[in-house]
């Protein structure tokens, strides 16, 4: 039945739609760049299929500018160049107007040039550890002010945590937002030795050591929080091994940056009961948007599937950019980005997103508390928070500002007035 519900939505999605009449001579084309196989297909492949979806209704409505759009959808297979290889297919071979993909960061810095370089178009739809700005990147996911720092300030201010266990899968998301952490917390007093920071590889599997040592950090009697930017099925692993060691969410709390509905649907959530996530959408948001969304997402595949945050990014993101290509009258990306500053589109939360000119959104921060459905109970939640491409928290990145808008610039350093160059590590 899931495999039909799939092949239905892949049909929509190409243009077999009933009753849409659209021109036969053009095509939009998406492209869909996230994988369908490999450590992160436990995440990214939802993401696909909301793609498929979303361009499936755009057909019904009637494409845009009388025509249809097609998805194009590639697997990089968790490998990060070839997420740049498959880029380049995209806009090369394939020819598409614009791509919404990738996860990590590591993927993302992988194809950035690829996309500057052929002046694509890239919508980047999960929380990330900011410190870039690209004219050629929209960021629907939450930049650190927008998730990593608001978790924090929850665990000081009304968990009363007194040390921080960073963990963190090694690549470049975590270590910048625990490098952006590790300022913040040392900011609010908290000591250097109060800080433990751990890394591991993609599809870690042996926690027990680590676990013993975020134990051993509150040998002391202080409260121990642990703020989680472990990514993929090592997740697993990691939860499992908490709750083999008696760790419940009274004793060590752990909030978690990667982790939503569509990861706790492969886990065992009985022990997990009390621990957190931040983003800045759950699926137990009641609204009457977000009620129809999933209403329609579960209608095409299958009761037993969720909804989580990036799905609601790519559905903000990609209704601002039709939304854009329609006032543009073309699907030309120089004028359909000048077309996407100010955009808004109903968050499925509530009230209302917004692109920045610095190319990130304005929407609000919410903290969930994991239930034993595997469902979040939405325990805080903020005004929207306007995305800063730069933290406040480095110095070096405190002086800078992007405005793609007016400034021309991803890197306007407020002190000497100059637009700085983004130095490739590529």
């Amino acid at each position: 039945m899931n495999f039909l519900k799939t092949t239905a939505v892949s049909a929509l999605a190409l243009g077999l739609t009933a009753g849409a009449s659209l021109a036969d001579d053009c095509k939009i084309k998406v492209g869909v760049l996230h994988s369908l196989s490999g450590t992160m297909a436990i995440s990214e492949t939802t993401l696909k299929d909301t793609m498929l979806m979303l361009v499936a209704d755009q057909n019904e409505k009637g494409g845009l500018l009388g025509c249809e759009l097609e998805a194009v959808v590639v697997d990089p297979a968790s490998d990060w160049p070839l997420f740049a290889e498959k880029a380049r297919e995209l806009l090369t071979v394939h020819d598409v107007d614009v791509i919404f993909g990738n996860w990590t960061s590591v993927s993302r810095k992988s194809v950035l040039p690829v996309i500057e370089e052929l002046n694509g178009l890239l919508f980047y739809p999960v929380q990330y550890e900011g410190e870039e700005s690209s004219k050629n990147v929209f960021y629907t996911g939450a930049a650190p002010n927008q998730q990593a720092i608001p978790a924090t300030d929850y665990f000081l201010d009304e968990l009363g945590v007194e040390k921080f266990a960073l963990l963190g899968t090694d690549y470049v998301y975590p270590r910048t937002t625990n490098n952006i952490l590790e300022s913040y917390l040392e900011g609010k007093g908290i000591a250097e030795e109060d800080i433990f920071v751990n890394y591991t590889p993609f599809g870690h599997s042996d926690w027990s050591k680590i676990v013993a040592d975020v134990v051993a950090l509150g040998a002391d009697g202080k409260k121990v929080g642990v703020i989680s930017t472990i990514n993929g099925d090592a997740n697993i692993g990691f939860y499992k091994e908490l709750a083999a060691a008696g760790i419940s969410a009274d004793d060590i709390p752990v909030v978690a940056f990667s982790v939503g509905e569509e990861e706790l649907s492969g886990l065992d959530t009985s022990n997990l009961v009390g621990h957190l996530a931040a983003w800045n959408y759950f699926q137990s948001a009641d609204t009457e948007a977000n009620e129809a969304f999933i209403a329609k997402w579960k209608d095409l595949m299958g009761e037993e599937r969720v909804t989580n945050d990036p799905m609601e990014a790519h559905y903000i993101g990609f209704n601002m950019w039709a939304n854009a290509v329609a006032e543009a009258g073309t699907a030309d990306v120089d004028a359909v980005r000048e077309k996407m500053y100010g955009q808004k589109f109903a968050n499925l939360t509530g009230g209302t997103a917004e692109m920045l000119p610095n190319h990130h959104l304005a929407k609000p921060v919410l903290i969930g508390e994991i239930l034993e459905d595997g469902q979040f109970d939405i325990i805080s939640a903020t005004d929207p928070v306007p995305g800063d491409a730069w933290t406040d928290f480095l110095p070096e990145s405190a002086v800078l500002k992007s405005d793609w808008k007016d400034l021309g610039c991803g890197m306007y350093n407020t002190s000497t007035s100059t637009c700085v160059q983004l130095k490739s590590n590529y």
